[in-house]
């Protein structure tokens, strides 16, 4: 006898939702550290749950958040433009903004054209799934941002992953590859969690040798680092080999949104055929205007990288002295390895009773045995804070064995 409809198993496709049940347990011990309100803010010192804590986990890296110098270029953009665009910049969406900044950002990374995206993620997402279609390949770093990796997936591309920073493997899969395929390197210039510089004088190199392209995705690199603050590339003087440059806006840039530098013919195409571009709506006035104040002051206040190198320094510095273990940063990103994920977790709690807010990353975003927590520093951080935020470390490393009081680390590398 057959079986009918009504007797066949039935799978919930929301299952796996109702069996998520981590983030649940980590809250029912107090331990659950993220989505935390902040109800104030300064830019170094926020509050949170009603207390006063230093912010030590912000991609704010010029401190330009709460300048009232793009406070009022956004309020004057509402005034003249309204809340928002109401529709794609290929259609009824594009402002007189929108191209203003699109030239200057060109400029500015001497490049020969921009187009903006409404967010950073859409940037590489929409990017790379347009330039890099059926029957070209993708050679992509292993730690590379979540959004490259989505380009990558939905861009129906061969793509092939080399362990970090490798560039022997990467160079053996370019051996393998088919010579008559489109080839493309993408890589993070600054790697989000580690604070790590890519290897771009070998990337350089290895592309030119096999005859592929470069994309450098800068999102943690421009206005933050080389020079003027021009990304990773200039660190080595070398942003004229790379072929395609990506940043945002959410960091440095004291807004939302990104954009894409490179050689106009490569920008047109991805303008009038990324769907991540066509189809959604435009930056909103205030956060273009925002942009565009935060790059003339970049230009303008030197100082702020300036400062922003020595904080980095003399946290990384700091933070190895007293026996942490943070990797190869050598950027204002910092991690600081704790070890298991519930260990990172206690130590993130005790972190922010002693008024220090900074993030705690477990897996999938890290190895497993590998949790941290992840600092990043402002250029308007004061002496005092960072003292304060070191202070802070030692104690409650020494507490959780994760150094010793003579300067140690008590963590496997």
């Amino acid at each position: 006898m057959s079986r009918t409809h009504t007797d066949k198993k039935k799978a919930d496709i929301f299952s796996k939702a109702f069996n998520f049940t981590k983030a649940d347990e980590v809250k029912a011990l107090g331990l659950y550290p993220y989505f935390k309100p902040l109800t104030e803010t300064d830019g170094t010192v926020v509050v949170i749950e009603g207390r006063k804590v230093i912010m030590a986990g912000s991609n704010n890296y010029l401190g330009l958040t709460n300048d009232q110098r793009l406070i009022e270029a956004a309020q004057n953009a509402i005034t003249r433009y309204g809340t928002g665009c109401t529709g794609s910049r290929y259609l009824n969406g594009t402002l007189d903004l929108h191209l203003e900044l699109e030239d200057k950002l060109a400029d500015f990374m001497n490049k020969e054209a921009c187009v903006l995206f409404s967010t950073g993620y859409q940037t590489n997402e929409g990017a790379i799934q347009t330039i890099a279609q059926r029957n070209d390949e993708i050679y992509s770093d292993k730690d590379n941002h979540a959004c490259i990796v989505v380009g990558t997936l939905v861009s129906n591309a061969k793509t092939y992953r080399f362990a970090h920073n490798d560039m022997d493997m990467l160079r053996k899969l370019l051996d393998r590859s088919n010579p008559d395929a489109g080839k493309i390197i993408v890589s993070d210039g600054v790697f989000s969690m580690s604070g790590q510089l890519a290897n771009v004088p070998e990337l350089v190199k290895v592309a030119k040798e096999y005859g592929a392209r470069l994309y450098l995705d800068d999102a943690h690199a421009i206005g933050v680092i080389g020079d003027g603050g021009r990304g990773s590339g200039s660190v080595f003087g070398l942003n004229d080999e790379v072929d395609l440059i990506s940043g945002t806006f959410s960091k440095s840039f004291a807004s939302l949104g990104g954009f894409l530098v490179g050689e106009r013919p490569v920008i047109e195409y991805i303008r009038h055929n990324s769907p991540a571009h066509i189809f959604s709506a435009s930056m909103p006035p205030a956060n273009a205007a925002t942009v565009l104040k935060a790059l003339e002051i970049l230009k303008t206040e030197t100082w702020r990288l300036d400062r922003l190198e020595y904080i980095s320094n003399y946290m990384r510095e700091g933070l190895r002295k007293l026996g942490f273990n943070v990797w190869t940063s050598s950027t204002p990103i910092i991690p600081v390895v704790i070890g298991e994920m519930m260990d990172c977790f206690r130590f993130w709690k005790d972190l922010f009773e002693a008024g220090v807010y900074a993030n705690a990353v477990v897996p999938p975003a890290v190895p497993q045995g590998q949790s941290l927590i992840r600092t990043s520093y402002s250029a308007t951080h004061t002496d005092d804070q960072l003292d304060a935020i070191l202070e802070a470390f030692y104690t409650i490393g020494v507490k959780h064995g994760i150094i010793d009081t003579n300067g140690h680390s008590l963590v496997e590398a």
